[in-house]
């Protein structure tokens, strides 16, 4: 008895997540969509809960190791929580706007936050599978959302089936490795691979790493992600490239570091060959990009080359670094595609890059604020993107990866000219002859000018208490 009280204190956070997800779920079936309002409130609510059960929440390991609560976890359960409660947030605004109003959106990213939370705090293959097909299933129905949409039904059809894929090389991967070491603890694979290294096992860690690479959008596995991006509501949108892709990184730092930290001569490579084509897809294919969204598609796989730098590194200032890139990425982030979600004229949202032209005559703040989020994903000094950048590549350098740091670097070069492009258009294209654009919505305004002021000049201020947060994360998981 006394270690079942221990498992579910520990496990509180996603208990809680799961229960009042179903029990909203009920209020939801009753009430029917009058209730969306108050469902989308206790859904926020309950997301911050479970924020603080995780931060105040002891540490230690239950179910037999399956379940992990170390700093590590509770940092990324932190960014995955909020990230989810603001993107309910956004969503409301959104559905009021396009009279789509359906109670199933803050429940479905409830149960996600749940699956999430399993991924930050996995011991072993079976709940890291648990973790990442829970919340896989939410998003696919999510990327969907809109279903009389024919852009939207594409992106979930295409989710779900890619999605299937990737749950397959996970699978075989997974299942390799159990057959080689016999266990599917962590900790147990991390002292056979130690004493027993074979080919098989190598074999297995690559499908392995090839399945989670899918759920951050990494390339080559990213062949999902513009179509996606560019179909799905836009609030589903920004949530698919913060919480998910945070959880997904802890869970690979986790798996890396954890299971195979014996073996970081051998992924290491595969991890660095997954950024260099990340870079490259990302910085190349998003110069011929028009739609915002799918242009923003592309900088996240680029993106996501440089928060896998820091994993490939193996040590503890590579993770730290990744946490803190992944950190300040998700602010940006939330920032962009809440000033898209401002945006509009006669109702209908801007999409295309050329429909920001003269932009600065309209929305002066807007301008200002979209400006310095360009800017900040682009890597400029001294702005809270160029400080992740800066820590990635720093730990790149330390490990002895400077050229891949560099390589990296010219990848930002490169993909600056679409952020420079989305600026020129906004300060010094003419403004078109077109209706103006609509009085832009408070919380989606909020949020927009909130993460824009992160961005710069509270960077400085932020990173103060964020940086030795990640710290402690990584140095509490006791990785390198």
């Amino acid at each position: 008895m006394p270690d079942l009280i221990s498992a579910l204190q520990l496990s509180a956070p996603e208990i809680a997540l799961a229960v009042g997800g179903l029990i909203l779920l009920m209020v939801g079936a009753f009430a029917g969509n009058r209730a969306v309002g108050l469902v989308s409130g206790l859904s926020v609510a309950l997301l911050i809960a479970a924020t603080v059960l995780a931060v105040s929440g002891p540490l230690g390991q239950a179910f037999n190791g399956a379940y992990v609560a170390d700093p590590l976890a509770v940092f990324g359960k932190a960014v995955i929580f909020l990230s989810s409660a603001v993107a309910i947030v956004l969503g409301a605004g959104w559905m009021r706007r396009t009279r789509i109003s359906r109670f199933e959106y803050p429940i479905l990213i409830v149960l996600a936050s749940a699956g999430m939370g399993m991924m930050a705090s996995s011991g072993d293959l079976i709940s890291l599978y648990v973790g990442i097909e829970l919340h896989s299933l939410a998003l696919y129905v999510l990327a969907a959302f809109h279903r009389d949409d024919l852009k939207a039904s594409e992106a979930g059809l295409k989710y779900f089936v890619l999605g299937a894929l990737s749950s397959g090389l996970l699978l075989y991967g997974a299942s390799l490795i159990y057959g080689f070491t016999g266990s599917m603890r962590f900790d147990e694979i991390a002292a056979y691979a130690a004493a027993n290294p074979s080919t098989g096992l190598i074999f297995g860690l690559v499908f392995l790493i090839c399945g989670l690479a899918f759920k951050v959008s990494a390339a080559p596995f990213h062949m999902w992600t513009p179509d996606v991006y560019e179909g799905a509501p836009t609030p589903v949108v920004a949530l698919f490239s913060t919480a998910p892709k945070v959880a997904a990184m802890v869970l690979i730092a986790r798996t890396l570091e954890g299971a195979f930290a014996g073996s970081h001569d051998q992924w290491s490579q595969v991890l660095i060959l997954i950024s260099l084509i990340s870079f490259a897809v990302g910085a190349f294919g998003g110069l011929v990009q028009k739609d915002i969204q799918r242009l923003l598609a592309y900088s996240s796989i680029a993106n996501i080359g440089y928060a896998l730098l820091g994993i490939a590194a193996g040590t503890t200032l590579g993770v730290q670094a990744m946490l803190l890139f992944m950190t300040l990425y998700v602010i940006d982030q939330f920032g962009f595609f809440a000033l898209l979600l401002s945006l509009s004229r006669n109702g209908r949202p801007i999409r295309s890059i050329q429909d920001l032209a003269g932009l600065r005559k309209e929305r002066p703040l807007t301008t200002i604020a979209l400006t310095i989020l360009s800017l900040s994903v682009l890597g400029m000094p001294p702005l809270s993107g160029f400080w992740g950048k800066w820590a990635v590549f720093g730990a790149a350098a330390e490990a002895g990866y400077w050229m891949v740091g560099a390589a990296g670097l010219v990848a930002s070069v490169v993909a600056g000219f679409y952020y420079l492009r989305i600026i020129k258009v906004m300060w010094f294209d003419p403004a078109p002859e077109q209706a103006p654009t609509d009085r832009a919505p408070l919380e989606a305004r909020t949020i927009a000018f909130a993460c824009a002021a992160f961005s710069f000049p509270l960077v400085i201020v932020g990173l103060t208490w964020l940086e030795p947060w990640a710290a402690a994360a990584a140095v509490g998981y006791g990785v390198g």
